[in-house]
């Protein structure tokens, strides 16, 4: 399915959960976009996983740095980090102001601007376009320059209405981390080929 010529509804911020497990799921089959000046890149949110206060695998458990400031940003903002010394990871701050939570895109299915994404991802590859949290910021040209970035402001990162039906959610354990990963708090639409991790993962 494409998206090209279809409006795409902008969320406001009452659209989303205050509640950051909430928002996590909520997310599931909503759009993200990102408006670069020649190519718009859009997908569906297809997995998802939640941080919240107390989380030892959360980057706020240990409270405010000026690294992770913007976790704590009212809900809808931007929060990228570089991991593993080669990934960037996009994260949408999910409470009120002041409280460290977030929510990790973990994988999108790639609908427009697909020529752009393997152009970043150097491969043809689309199922692999955006499948984990890594591969999801590069195909999408995230960096640190859009951290602290409102998603909700009308700016050129942005998340938008679902533009079809969303299939039936997951929950699962988290994946790729070795602090609490046993807590249910990643989310994923049943049954899609986009979403990351093992097939039990994705049933």
């Amino acid at each position: 399915m494409t998206t090209e010529g279809l409006p795409i509804q902008r969320l406001n911020r009452e659209h989303l959960p205050i509640q950051t497990v909430k928002m996590a799921r909520y997310l599931i089959g909503k759009t993200l976009v990102h408006d670069l000046p020649r190519v718009r890149l859009v997908g569906r949110i297809v997995e998802t996983e939640a941080y919240v206060r107390g989380d030892a695998a959360s980057h706020a458990f240990r409270g405010l740095t000026a690294r992770n400031r913007t976790l704590f940003l009212e809900r809808g903002h931007v929060y990228v980090y570089f991991i593993y010394g080669n990934h960037f990871m996009l994260n949408i701050s999910g409470q009120r102001e002041g409280i460290g939570e977030g929510v990790l895109l973990r994988a999108i299915e790639p609908l427009e601007g697909i020529q752009q994404m393997r152009r970043y991802r150097a491969t043809d590859r689309l199922l692999d376009l955006a499948r984990g949290p890594g591969r999801l910021a590069e195909a999408f040209g995230i960096s640190r320059r859009l951290d602290g970035v409102d998603l909700c402001a009308g700016g050129e990162l942005w998340l938008g209405e679902a533009v079809r039906r969303r299939g039936l959610i997951g929950t699962s354990v988290r994946i790729g981390i070795s602090k609490e990963a046993h807590r249910l708090l990643r989310f994923y639409e049943r049954g899609s080929p986009f979403v990351s991790g093992t097939k039990s993962l994705r049933a």
